[in-house]
């Protein structure tokens, strides 16, 4: 029998981490729970330790590290406590890890996955940031590394398995890749509306469910413009090799066109358990727990392109995805930071719905530096854009 892959999962508390250890519990002979590790839930994180009953759970927040400490104490637990984030760091490149679930949200996540990365894990990137912020200089720990990359967003793992298992056929055979987007839950709605969205509605997403900060880039499409970017560093295309169709139905989740203008596709219901078990037992496959297509009640499928119903209006941070990789490089992370804020500020009600691509829009033109060549130069940037996006906000609030 095959000795049990240790999984350590970044950000075990979130819609990713929950599905990935519902995905683990379904294997127990195949997988182990090494660490988990959240921000500051400290009550949901005892929860999940008494189930999985990993070697280490780490707290980034130092009370709840403290309180979770104490609660262990009247468990049979031998989970050892860890806070701070360079504890993320240490789980994830641990000796005794095989796979890291890299899902915490933000810039926050880059850390551990460079240090998964140059451990030389299988890293299974739910976290758009750390291509997105950390571009070349990710790519760069990842061969150094000896790390196997693959991706968990739907659209990319959908990609992964529409291409040929021979990477270094890519660039020879794929026209164009094609992500698919719902269009979220304003798709339908007049472009004039858009500036009275309450953050209760941008949540509410038609198909998946989702943490608020994501589901609000989905409901401004800010979620595919990060797609886009990170699809760029992903698979070696060129960014016009990269379109964007929405897909209201969210059956197909990305789609390659290949250069005899065949088009290979991955089809699957809305449950990110699917990509997380493919990410999990690649190149196996092994049972996820989402529910199966039913053919015979499958609603018909249709496409937008961005050019109908007034998306390009509806929409105009996707646009940006095109303009910051074609611009000098560390733009990513600008757009990445500047974002973040604004999505809080949103949802702190300091700012309109419409005015967020507003915030992104205004750092990008006002930053100017010189190329990152390590984390410490991203996370310079990183700082920078986010004072620059908490300078516009209070601009737009006074």
């Amino acid at each position: 029998m095959k000795p049990r892959m240790q999984v350590t999962i970044l950000g075990s508390t979130g819609s990713i981490g929950v599905s990935t250890l519902d995905v683990l519990a379904r294997h127990p002979e195949r997988f182990e729970v090494f660490a988990l590790t959240a921000a500051s839930r400290d009550e949901v994180l005892l929860a999940q330790c008494i189930q999985f009953r990993p070697r280490y759970a780490v707290l980034t927040d130092t009370t709840a590290a403290r309180r979770l400490q104490e609660r262990l104490k009247s468990t049979d637990l031998e989970t050892e406590v860890l806070a701070g984030p360079r504890a993320l760091e240490e789980v994830a490149s641990d000796p005794a890890v095989d796979v890291v679930m890299a899902a915490i949200v933000g810039a926050a996540g880059l850390a551990p996955c460079l240090a998964a990365a140059r451990s030389g894990k299988r890293l299974l990137l739910a976290n758009k940031e750390a291509l997105v912020v950390g571009g070349e200089v990710f790519l760069d720990a990842v061969r150094t590394g000896g790390a196997r990359l693959l991706p968990i967003d739907s659209e990319h793992s959908a990609i992964f398995q529409s291409l040929p298992d021979d990477e270094q056929l890519w660039p020879q055979s794929v026209d164009r890749i094609i992500l698919t987007a719902s269009g979220g839950p304003f798709r339908t709605w007049p472009v004039e509306q858009l500036s009275g969205v309450t953050p209760e509605q941008a949540c509410a997403h038609p198909n998946w469910s989702m943490g608020r900060k994501i589901s609000v880039d989905s409901a401004t499409m800010m979620n595919k413009a990060l797609e886009v970017i990170e699809a760029r560093y992903l698979f070696g295309l060129a960014p016009r090799q990269i379109e964007v169709l929405i897909h209201p139905q969210s059956i197909i989740h990305s789609m390659v066109q290949y250069r005899d203008h065949s088009v290979v596709a991955q089809l699957g219901t809305p449950d990110m358990r699917g990509p997380i078990a493919y990410g999990l037992s690649w190149p196996e496959r092994i049972a996820s727990g989402s529910a199966a297509l039913d053919w015979r009640r499958l609603p018909a499928m249709t496409f937008e392109a961005l050019d109908e119903h007034d998306h390009e209006r509806r929409f105009p941070g996707l646009a940006l995805a095109w303009q910051v990789l074609e611009g000098p490089p560390g733009q990513c992370a600008v757009l990445n930071a500047a974002n973040e804020v604004a999505v809080a500020a949103f949802l702190d009600r300091r700012i309109r719905f419409d005015q967020i691509h507003a915030v992104n829009l205004a750092v990008l033109e006002s930053m100017r530096f010189a190329q990152p060549r390590s984390l410490e130069d991203l996370l310079a940037i990183d700082t920078e854009a986010r004072a620059e996006a908490q300078a516009r906000v209070q601009e737009l609030g006074a």
